[in-house]
């Protein structure tokens, strides 16, 4: 299996420019260090330090620049790959202690749908794991997660009530290295509420996401069902460039 590969020069300049901001270091006005100062730092070529800017101005956190230093626009404390695949990093990088309760961790047959999107046969088997994640005890999103045989097999004797999945599946080897998420409003099901907490038909935000590895290949599919007061999205853009965020009339994206 594929090992984990260390961030790329331009990551690793781009999180230290975020933790300057989020920890008060740069305040929003502040210019940043200039690029010769960052390559210096960083005993860093050009291309990298305009990687690390580029990124931060999609997200909204630095102006354009344009000729001139950028200047911080604000903390927006922008998700990290990590919390955005897995609930344990993105209820630890907002200061909650994640909980689990597992109530199926077990090979199956690939749903149809699952089997599709995964890229494996009808008749293959899948590792599925089903998770009600909480904060505080309090329940928050309920997890379905579908790995390929060769993947999930590195968690099929793991304790999923002990901690992260996704951090014994790196440590495993597993390279998780882009995902889509697709996220809709929709209503919870009699088991789902009753985990959840919630009346039966109750809003919850369904988010779904397919995540692959570094060739492309899906390695889980992942289903998660958010209380609706459990969840609030922000997001920054600066004009000149693009959002990776796509909002479209209709629930199917065509």
């Amino acid at each position: 299996m594929r090992q984990h590969r260390e961030p790329q020069q331009h990551l690793k300049i781009c999180d230290y420019l975020k933790e300057q901001i989020r920890s008060g270091e740069l305040q929003p006005g502040d210019q940043l260090p200039s690029e010769a100062e960052l390559c210096a730092q960083f005993n860093s070529s050009r291309g990298p330090v305009r990687q690390a800017m580029a990124v931060l101005r999609t997200e909204g956190a630095i102006s354009s620049g344009r000729g001139r230093r950028s200047v911080v626009l604000g903390n927006f404390n922008a998700e990290t790959f990590d919390s955005i695949i897995s609930v344990s990093s993105w209820l630890s990088q907002h200061g909650y202690t994640p909980q689990q309760k597992t109530f199926w961790l077990a090979r199956r047959p690939a749903p149809e749908d699952v089997a599709q999107r995964l890229g494996v046969g009808s008749d293959e088997q899948v590792v599925y794991v089903h998770r009600l994640r909480s904060c505080n005890d309090r329940p928050m999103v309920i997890e379905r997660l579908y790995f390929p045989i060769d993947v999930g097999q590195e968690i099929l004797n793991f304790d999923a009530d002990s901690g992260s999945l996704h951090t014994h599946l790196r440590a495993a080897g597993v390279d998780f290295d882009n995902v889509n998420r697709r996220i809709h409003i929709g209503t919870a099901t009699a088991d789902d509420a009753e985990a959840l907490g919630i009346e039966p038909g109750s809003p919850i935000w369904t988010v779904e996401m397919l995540i692959s590895n570094h060739q492309g290949r899906p390695v889980e599919l992942a289903v998660y069902c958010y209380r609706a007061d459990a969840l609030s999205v922000n997001l920054s853009s600066v004009r000149g460039g693009a959002s990776p965020l796509e909002v479209f009339p209709g629930s199917s994206g065509s």
